[in-house]
């Protein structure tokens, strides 16, 4: 059995994961959010990977249960009904409603995904749950592909660190597991940071947010098993 992960998505092309299970994660903050909107009720959610492309995907859907959100900078968009802080997902906000969501490294990621069957949506926020079905994936196919978010087409310390901790975890009990050395780096990673608080607040992002008086987001990605759901991306949509 086979475990590889990509610390970006930069290099995989159309077709690459075609038929191969796939885990799509973004801890700070996309995969985060798109969990918490479908945990709290919300339809769907539509990865876009430019704001122009989500205003166009939106256009094409029922007006009136439609959400465009999204960032730029950590700041959501302007005209944006929300951006993508998982704090804002909240039932009022999102139940039965389907998302049109746009992200700097998220999304892309997640379109990145598409022909990976199945592509699951992963984060600390559903982790017990999610290893729980990457491990099925993992022993019904014989191999997993991880492929982390990353930061602006850079390496991105807690979608590496959750990867590894993921590895950790669906490895118990299984006999020759061959692993890429990105997914080595990842499993390495897993000794330098002991708690989920740990690797978040220890990332550049991590960071980058707490000076943006986002300190709640990172607090509230690194709770683990929030939720049960594991959503799947498949068609352009997840649920």
């Amino acid at each position: 059995m086979n475990v590889a992960v990509y610390f970006t998505p930069l290099g995989l092309n159309a077709g690459d994961l075609a038929g191969r299970g796939v885990v799509v994660i973004d801890v700070l903050r996309a995969t985060t959010s798109v969990i918490t909107a479908l945990a709290n009720g919300a339809k769907a959610v539509i990865p876009a990977a430019t704001s122009e492309e989500a205003v166009r995907l939106a256009s094409n859907l029922e007006k009136d249960g439609v959400l465009l959100a999204g960032e730029r900078k950590t700041l959501k968009i302007e005209g944006f009904a929300l951006g993508n802080s998982p704090v804002e997902m909240t039932p009022a906000a999102v139940a039965g409603k389907t998302l049109v969501l746009t992200t700097t490294n998220g999304t892309p990621a997640l379109v990145a995904a598409q022909g990976g069957a199945p592509v699951l949506v992963g984060a600390p926020v559903n982790f017990k749950a999610l290893a729980a079905r990457a491990r099925a994936v993992l022993v019904e196919r014989g191999e997993l592909i991880i492929v982390c978010a990353g930061r602006e087409k850079q390496f991105a310390l807690e979608d590496a660190y959750a990867a590894g901790r993921l590895i950790k975890a669906i490895r118990k009990g299984l006999r020759k597991l061959a692993l890429n050395d990105a997914a080595t780096a990842a499993l390495a990673l897993t000794q330098q940071f002991t708690t989920w608080v740990e690797a978040l607040e220890h990332s550049e992002a991590g960071r980058q947010l707490t000076e943006a008086d986002l300190a709640g987001d990172v607090a509230f990605s690194a709770q683990a098993d929030r939720f049960g759901v594991v959503p799947v991306y498949a068609d352009r949509r997840i649920t």
